[in-house]
């Protein structure tokens, strides 16, 4: 599971960052974490490979949110993708799109499937084999969610180069489930612990989006492995990261240890910032692991 930097601005347009979106790596798909504008040219840039792009979670419909969504989506179907492209968002989000690509006389070779997300309460929104996504309530001038993606454990891995060539099919599963396996044909026992490796433990990913300073989502995003939240202001500038319903740098890594996470990403710098390293000496006093967003940066969970 890994996390990529795709954008580290807020929303006024900067030449050296761009409006926020992050791709994670789960196994051998892609998730997009907000869609900002020019998100399309940061995926070629860093060689993502965008046919690999299976979920888009969209926290808010702030524009340096969401203006690039159109853009890709134009772009995957020129690609002639067929593959379903699953999107979280805010209630109002698939009309936007429907709405542009109706006026643009855009048919897409592939489904859109929407999912309206729930600004108001911790909500499961997918749940499959490998991956679980939830979202939280944050605090911000609109509706506004968080994410919890959280890479479930996988079954112990079969290591095999030790077993014959003939191993039978139907015994994998049984390998992989923590069995010992015996072979009524040969007579031999193969012990789990001799042909397997434990599997991978279960991985957490929190995003906290645009939001004003709020220990009440510490509930939500305990002990996650990752966490990344929004930092516009320094705290000189506390005052206006209330009024704005943003946070400081110190308040960010004061939810990092207070939920006890284990690493924290800054990120969403104002524009009135040129430089951000005093971002991460404020976030530092209060939170060690602490790090910066920077673009095209990439974070193993």
């Amino acid at each position: 599971m890994e996390f990529r930097i795709l954008g580290t601005g807020s929303a006024t347009p900067q030449l050296q960052r761009n409006p926020s979106a992050f791709v994670v790596t789960v196994d051998n798909f892609l998730i997009l974490i907000d869609c900002g504008e020019g998100t399309q040219f940061r995926l070629l840039q860093y060689k993502i490979k965008v046919s690999r792009l299976r979920y888009i979670l969209i926290s808010h419909l702030h524009g340096d949110h969401y203006f690039g969504l159109i853009g890709l989506l134009s772009s995957l179907n020129m690609q002639r993708r067929t593959e379903q492209l699953d999107i979280f968002g805010p209630q109002g989000l698939d009309e936007i799109i429907y709405q542009q690509l109706k006026y643009s006389g855009s048919i897409l070779n592939f489904k859109l499937q929407f999912h309206v997300t729930n600004p108001n309460t911790f909500d499961e929104i997918l749940n499959n084999d490998c991956l679980k996504i939830n979202t939280f309530p944050l605090k911000h001038r609109i509706d506004c969610t968080g994410f919890l993606v959280t890479k479930k454990s996988s079954k112990r891995k079969i290591l095999a180069e030790k077993l014959p060539e003939n191993f039978p099919v139907t015994f994998f599963k049984m390998l992989k489930e923590g069995m010992d396996v015996q072979d009524e044909l040969s007579g031999k026992t193969y012990k789990n612990a001799d042909y397997t490796i434990e599997g991978s433990h279960e991985k957490q990913l929190a995003y906290c989006s645009d939001t004003i300073f709020d220990e009440s989502i510490v509930d939500y995003i305990k002990n996650a492995d990752l966490l990344y939240h929004e930092s516009t202001f320094l705290e000189e500038q506390a005052e206006r990261a209330k009024f704005t319903f943003h946070s400081t740098a110190i308040e960010a890594a004061t939810i990092a240890k207070t939920s006890n996470a284990k690493r924290l990403i800054i990120g969403h710098f104002s524009s009135r910032y040129k430089t951000s390293e005093h971002f991460l000496v404020e976030a530092k006093t209060v939170f060690e692991d602490s790090f910066l967003a920077q673009e095209g940066e990439n974070f193993i969970i």
